[in-house]
């Protein structure tokens, strides 16, 4: 089991590595302009994260029924499934931008984004809204090579992607030749470069497998909507739940200075980076659970998920506390100014290290959509991040400014980690019994 843990995980984990990597580059990239633009770009990360937030729980929900029906040999209607899931999450995602662009004016004021940065920040939200539509639907389609079990390929396109945002990136924020500075705007076209040339070649490839099929999609539709909206609706409000967090985290953040958002932004950044092995595993255990679920293998199912928890614990405390250490040097390497540069090595010191009982909490709300729980994955989010998290920050912040961000932040993980880790041990013992007495 851990041999075929690791062969599903490895490519994901090195895809989102890179992919990560490229985000990380962005903002080390825009911190080079200075602090407005990095204030700037700040602000948009948590709206931006409504976007991702509907594309992962439409890929949850495709990789949760596509790898059902594959557990159950029905394959035409696997590739039935991938047309609804492109066609349907394209047309939804494509609203949704056009609703945040019309109301960005209402949005970041009222997240505290100070007037000097009003410009800068619509300048760029246009160009990333297009973007994020051209990266959800890329996301999508690793979503269905995923459910097929095929995870290599992915992997091996978030490199690809990674590699060429990376090569764009400067070019187009610096300017380059007879190519003009675009600055922070910049590092949204490279990325929508990157993003593109990455579509055409995973629908391409996707089209070759004939994985997709558009014959009978309104018939799979209406068969289907209920059963899909029952996982996906739960799971995109569990996923839409840390960008609202997010959007009050960032405003309670605010009121320390740009220099601190600045800091908050990039430190959100590395903390997506660090845990990439806790995402990894989100997209790679789903399509397994989701066909020992079709299976009846509840077993199977926990000593897998027993497996994970040992190894994301045991990675992320080893991770956390070496770059904690690392702190000093990485935080000025990371923010040329000397303000967000201080204000980054406080969070970082206290956050890393927590993210080990984070993971705790991502893996089982990941787990639980796979597993027919789309509401317990709900509540648990819910829970993780307005009961244990945004409590903990905010009080933080109310007694000791930015070191007080940091630790309520780092105890607020922890404590999810605890809940999470408890409520789901509890239901799958529950299952694993069931099942054993019924078989």
């Amino acid at each position: 089991m851990g041999r075929t843990l690791w062969a599903q995980t490895w490519p994901m984990a090195i895809g989102v590595m890179s992919l990560l990597g490229f985000n990380l580059v962005d903002s080390l990239f825009v911190a080079r302009l200075g602090t407005q633009p990095l204030a700037a770009q700040s602000f948009t990360f948590p709206v931006s994260f409504i976007v991702i937030g509907l594309q992962v729980g439409i890929g949850i929900a495709a990789a949760a029924l596509i790898s059902r029906a594959l557990g159950r040999g029905d394959e035409p209607r696997a590739c039935r499934l991938g047309g609804v899931v492109i066609v349907g999450g394209g047309v939804l995602l494509a609203l949704v931008l056009l609703l945040l662009w019309l109301a960005s004016d209402v949005i970041f004021p009222l997240m505290g984004a100070e007037t000097s940065l009003l410009g800068e920040i619509k300048a760029y939200w246009g160009p990333w809204l297009v973007t994020s539509w051209v990266g959800a639907m890329l996301y999508l389609g690793y979503s269905l090579f995923r459910a097929h079990g095929r995870t290599k390929f992915p992997g091996l396109m978030m490199v690809v992607t990674s590699l060429i945002n990376l090569v764009v990136d400067p070019i187009l924020i610096f300017g380059w030749g007879p190519i003009p500075k675009f600055g922070l705007v910049g590092a949204a076209w490279a990325t929508m470069i990157a993003f593109g040339i990455g579509a055409l070649f995973v629908f391409m490839r996707l089209f070759k497998h004939a994985w997709l099929k558009w014959e009978g999609l309104l018939d799979e539709l209406s068969r289907s909507w209920r059963e899909f909206t029952g996982i996906a609706g739960p799971a995109m409000i569990s996923q839409l739940m840390p960008p609202l967090a997010a959007l009050v985290a960032t405003s309670i953040v605010a009121t320390e200075g740009n220099a601190v958002v600045a800091a908050w932004g990039l430190a959100n950044r590395l903390e997506s980076f660090s845990i990439l092995v806790v995402l990894a595993l989100t997209m790679s255990l789903p399509p397994w659970l989701g066909r020992c679920y079709g299976a009846g293998r509840w077993s199977e199912i926990r000593a897998l998920m027993m497996l994970s928890f040992k190894v994301i614990v045991a990675w992320q405390l080893v991770l956390g506390a070496v770059l904690a250490v690392m702190s000093p040097w990485l935080s000025h390497w990371m923010a040329s100014d000397d303000a967000v540069s201080e204000a980054l090595n406080i969070l970082m010191v206290f956050m890393l290290p927590s993210y080990a009982l984070l993971g705790i909490c991502m893996i089982v709300v990941s787990a639980s959509n796979a597993l027919g729980w789309p509401r317990r994955a709900m509540m648990i989010a819910f829970a993780r991040l307005f009961v244990c998290y945004l409590p903990c920050v905010a009080l933080g912040a109310w007694l000791y400014g930015t070191l007080g961000i940091a630790i309520g932040a780092a105890l607020g993980n922890v404590l999810a980690g605890i809940m999470a880790g408890w409520v789901f041990y509890r239901g799958l013992e529950q299952r694993v019994q069931r099942a054993a007495a019924a078989g």
